[in-house]
């Protein structure tokens, strides 16, 4: 038995695994306002827990990305997948904010095989003109986490406490990396996967995806091209703005906004969905412009990312309005606007290296990406306190505009186009969400 668009399948398992990915990375965040009261932690040492997260997770998505093209898809999101799931469930037991600013370090470590593993995935399974749209898909995942965490959190804190949130989401965590390892597979193995399909993705992906030999993946090769320059530096310019939705978002609602802990969990989580919208749109938006702008693929790519990042202007003007729920809205425009940006980024990686360099890459840039997520929190972290938060908004927007532009400029064209790069609307082999 075949089943018809098994490609999307394969996508919506990766989307499962990032939700419970972020979902834990996310629950300290609006477990926070409670965590703090409790345990007497400070603004800046709260910041300190979020930077030991942060650094552990950029200086492991290198070698995570490198273990995932060594060992396989399949196994290395299995095997990070497991750890990240008891990192997360071990939070329960932190007593103060050293030991949870070590766990949570022990969290970025073994969650930094998430995104490389998404791309990584993306690549094998999906031909380039169809890859922004599942890259799209998938990172729904990110947000939707991040999205599901304030209504979880707060019922766990208002039915037990916040120790329950960390052993929910390090459950879940552990029964997916069970299914991961039942259902995913490479699609040379995937039994269910019709011949018309197979020679579908292989049409039309690049001819550096397409060489029989698998050769190992050259870090040297990947960092020294002038695509990773350009990709590692957006990294470093536009992270900083996702990480601080990510972990500040609660605490601003609070101190800044003065909303109890029911009002944050009925409006922490819109930022999010707006999230969802741009990883979705973003997705979509690189094949029109393609189609309709009369660009390469390349550039279609180059374009959502100049989109997204002008969307950033609107958490810049937070400071101007004086309603907490204006604050909400130009809150959802960042969420949207950066997701947006992320996903074109994340397709520049695929379209430059090759299959046995692209989760290698996808992690380096990753590393550089929260390296400087992890300075501006040290500066945040101080900052907040002293100039409040409108300002660093400022900041995160000029920055996203600035990593638009270095891409733009800097990242080329590699290789051969694929073929088949007319985009009309299909529903044979690839399901209602696609397009050839």
């Amino acid at each position: 038995m075949k089943i018809k668009g098994i490609r999307w399948w394969m996508v919506a398992l990766v989307m499962l695994g990032l939700i419970v990915n972020y979902l834990a990375r996310n629950t300290l965040s609006v477990a926070a306002p409670t965590m703090m009261a409790q345990m007497s932690i400070t603004t800046e040492q709260y910041s300190h827990i979020v930077v030991a997260w942060q650094l552990c997770y950029a200086f492991m998505q290198p070698v995570a990305g490198y273990i995932l093209d060594a060992i396989g898809t399949k196994m290395g999101f299995a095997v990070f997948a497991l750890a990240w799931s008891a990192a997360c469930a071990a939070a329960a037991m932190a007593t103060g904010w050293q030991s949870l600013a070590f766990l949570r370090g022990l969290l970025g470590l073994t969650e930094a095989a998430g995104l490389p593993a998404g791309v990584k995935a993306t690549t094998e399974w999906f031909p380039a003109k169809e890859r922004s749209v599942a890259i799209g898909w998938f990172n729904i995942g990110s947000s939707f986490g991040a999205l599901l965490a304030p209504p979880l959190v707060v019922w766990a804190i208002l039915h037990s406490g916040w120790e329950l949130a960390f052993l929910i989401v390090g459950g879940a965590g552990i029964v997916w990396s069970f299914a991961w390892l039942v259902l995913y597979k490479h699609p040379r193995d995937q039994k269910l996967l019709s011949d018309s399909e197979r020679d579908y993705i292989l049409a039309g992906q690049e001819d550096h995806f397409k060489d029989p030999v698998a050769r190992k993946g050259n870090w040297k090769k990947v960092i020294g091209s002038r695509n990773f320059y350009a990709i590692a530096s957006a990294r470093i310019l536009s992270e900083p703005a996702w990480q601080t939705f990510n972990a500040w978002i609660p605490l601003y609602l609070m101190t800044e906004r003065h909303m109890n802990i029911k009002e944050i969990a009925m409006f922490a989580w819109l930022p999010f969905l707006a999230a969802d919208v741009g990883c979705v749109l973003g997705g979509y938006l690189s094949p029109l412009f393609h189609k309709y702008c009369k660009v390469s693929l390349f550039t279609s790519r180059k374009m959502v990312m100049l989109f997204g990042c002008s969307c950033m202007i609107g958490p810049a003007c937070i400071g101007l309005v004086d309603s907490p729920y204006m604050a909400i809205a130009l809150l959802c425009v960042g969420g949207f606007a950066h997701q947006t940006l992320s996903g074109a980024l994340y397709s520049i990686t695929s379209d430059s290296f090759g299959k046995n360099e692209v989760a290698t890459a996808t992690g380096m840039g990753g590393m550089f990406g929260f390296l400087g997520a992890a300075a501006f929190t040290a500066v945040f972290g101080v900052l907040v306190t002293q100039v409040g938060y409108s300002p660093l908004f400022v900041v995160l927007a000029i920055f996203d505009i600035i990593a638009a532009l270095i891409v733009w400029t800097v990242a080329r064209e590699v290789g051969k186009k694929p073929e088949g790069t007319n985009y009309q609307a299909t529903r044979t082999e690839q399901g209602p969400i696609s397009a050839t």
